[in-house]
């Protein structure tokens, strides 16, 4: 299927700091709000190490006191509960208009765990979906963790795939609010692997999926503090 659109394709090789690329990522939806017919984007990054709580979120699912947290702990406007970012994990944060890609956010989410999906799959690994539950799961272990957030259908957030990544964080919290499915991390069955040598068929994946072109930047389409 021939991509039907180019996108700026941000690209981060250092570990960054979670406000920095909400920050980003509040840039660019602000572009495109502005310009709905403008450029979409896509981030792709690793985080320093920090928990994420959804707008929604239970603090019931922190082991810790939310008021003295172990790592950085950000409270944020995506759906979802806690989960936990750091150096060995992918993410991928798509500034989308929506209504280019279907106009339905569950659609969208979908979407985003087809990525994932169909990454595994080139390497062999049959993940999928659980009913009722958002994420990608292999084998019981939940490798990708899924939350966005949308204004006026322009996306925010996205996908965060666990590689090569210490699992010890996650146990200062119940991930994504689900106490009965552990979470995994693709070097279990790959140990080959490591995030920067899958990202760019992460990339490939998420361009396959939503028909996009990915691009580097031009000058004027910089970020501030990029």
């Amino acid at each position: 299927m021939r991509p039907t659109a180019d996108a700026i394709l941000f690209e981060v090789a250092r570990p960054v700091p979670f406000l920095q690329a909400w920050g980003w990522q509040r840039q660019l939806q602000a572009r495109l709000l502005q310009d709905p017919c403008g450029p979409e984007a896509l981030l792709v990054l690793q985080h320093e190490p920090c928990y994420t709580l959804g707008r929604g979120g239970d603090v019931a699912h922190l082991r810790f006191d939310p008021a003295d947290p172990p790592l950085p702990l950000h409270r944020i406007d995506r759906g979802g509960e806690v989960t936990h970012h750091l150096p060995g994990q992918l993410v991928l944060y798509p500034v989308l208009n929506l209504q280019r890609h279907g106009g339905d956010l569950h659609l969208y989410l979908r979407g985003l765990e087809q990525v994932v999906i169909d990454l595994l799959a080139e390497l062999g690994l049959t993940a999928g979906r659980l009913p009722g539950l958002t994420g990608v799961w292999l084998e019981g272990h939940k490798l990708a963790s899924i939350g966005v957030g949308a204004r006026r259908w322009i996306s925010q957030h996205g996908l965060a795939l666990n590689v090569d990544c210490s699992l010890e964080g996650f146990a200062a919290i119940t991930p994504c609010g689900i106490v009965d499915r552990p979470v995994g991390r693709l070097a279990e069955w790959r140990p080959e692997l490591t995030a920067a040598a899958l990202q760019p068929r992460l990339l490939a994946a998420f361009a396959r999926r939503f028909r996009l072109r990915l691009r580097p930047p031009t000058p004027p389409e910089a970020l501030q503090g990029w």
